[in-house]
């Protein structure tokens, strides 16, 4: 039984989804659906977690907008995903960077080669 789990877990799993981890900056580009019509739209911002493994992995993504934050939580598998594109990678000592939530002043992110 095991073995079919697996099976169909792997049919899942995209390929094209580029590497990227915690203190990256990330542009997820995600069908909306708006009555009929269907259209792509960019979520830029911080990678502050990811969580899971295989089919049921997310990330979380963090932007300022208009002076508010936002934090968006995307499943890496998801069809609603067009593409990645991973914009500045960023070098962090942290797995989760879940204090910047509460920050008032901005932040900033060393980045790595």
């Amino acid at each position: 039984m095991a073995n079919l789990v697996d099976k169909i877990n792997a049919r899942q799993i995209r390929k094209d989804i580029p590497d990227f981890r915690v203190g990256d900056t990330v542009r997820v580009d995600v069908w909306v659906k708006e009555g009929k019509k269907e259209r792509i739209q960019a979520f830029e911002g911080l990678v502050i977690a990811k969580k899971g493994g295989s089919v049921s992995e997310t990330f979380s993504v963090r932007k300022t907008s208009s002076g508010v934050g936002v934090t968006r939580i995307f499943p890496v598998n998801a069809p609603t995903i067009d593409k990645i594109v991973v914009i500045k990678k960023g070098m962090v000592r942290r797995s989760k960077l879940n204090f910047i939530k509460k920050m008032r002043k901005g932040y900033k992110v060393k980045e790595r080669n």
